[in-house]
């Protein structure tokens, strides 16, 4: 099976690409040459997945002109090719156990534009199209981008770590997948020819101060540590219910798992930081 990956510097992109690998054929292009390729040169993929975006679409209100999906998406009408929509659970309003099924609530540009994006895709798509709602994804890549679009709970956590000090906040809970978790759903997705709307996320509450200390495992230097409020990072408290991938796809999804995840993080993170030292 061929699947296409557009988005040769996104980080989403890497983690994908060590999973489905194992399993797929795996093409890698950039939008920018992409966009220009009639209809025909994506017939030969049975699965299309779009990794990159654009900044405007990130921060403005919704305008075609940056709708990355949708324009790919209309290359695929006629063909009998499949289209894996990344969406985020920010379409929700932050509470426990969102579900697919729930109100959406997006309070923020990109959340809206998702949802318009997903709603477009839908109309021309129907039974072709994977809507995934990712909450925040843990890992780190091989190869470094210089051009993150929005920062990341990892961004956020690594720059505060130079600066030698830690976000902490006892309260706050948030969901997260570690990047293997992506991966292999996504993988099994595929596999078993999935459509619709899945929220992928480990579908419990993880406290702040549990994965920081999860990721700050391995760190060999002393840290100060600073109140949370002092971050550029929203204080919203939320986890989805992750019911309907798990038993569609009969891959578990473990709190002990993502801990095991953010400390190879923490040890690969720290010992390369070492060795530059």
């Amino acid at each position: 099976m061929k699947i296409l990956i557009i988005g040769k510097n996104s980080r989403i992109t890497q983690f994908l690409k060590e999973y489905l690998d194992k399993n797929f054929s795996i093409s890698i292009k950039g939008y920018s040459e992409l966009i220009k390729k009639n209809s025909l040169y994506f017939s030969s993929f049975k699965y299309i997945i779009n990794c990159s975006s654009n900044k405007k679409y990130i921060s403005s209100r919704y305008n075609s002109a940056y709708d990355f999906d949708y324009k790919i998406a209309k290359k695929i009408i006629r063909l009998d090719s499949s289209y894996i929509f990344l969406s985020t659970r920010k379409v929700y309003e932050p509470k426990k156990n969102c579900k697919e099924t729930d109100k959406i609530k997006p309070m923020c540009n990109y959340s809206k534009n998702k949802l318009i994006t997903e709603n477009k895709l839908k109309k021309i798509l129907n039974n072709r199209l994977l809507v995934l709602r990712i909450s925040n994804v843990i890992g780190i890549t091989k190869k470094k981008s210089n051009k993150k679009l929005h920062n990341t709970f990892i961004d956020i956590f690594f720059k505060n770590i130079k600066k030698g000090f830690i976000i902490k906040n006892k309260d706050i809970f948030k969901d997260f997948v570690s990047s293997k978790k992506l991966g292999q759903l996504i993988s099994k997705l595929i596999k078993i020819n999935a459509n619709g709307i899945y929220n992928l996320s480990i579908g419990k509450k993880i406290y702040l101060d549990d994965i920081v200390q999860w990721l700050n495992f391995y760190n060999p230097y002393t840290c100060k540590i600073k109140n949370y409020d002092r971050f550029n990072f929203n204080k919203d408290s939320f986890y989805l219910n992750n019911n309907k991938i798990v038993k569609k796809t009969k891959i578990k999804i473990s709190i002990s798992d993502l801990k095991k995840e953010c400390k190879k993080i923490s040890k690969k993170y720290f010992l390369s930081l070492k060795k530059k030292i």
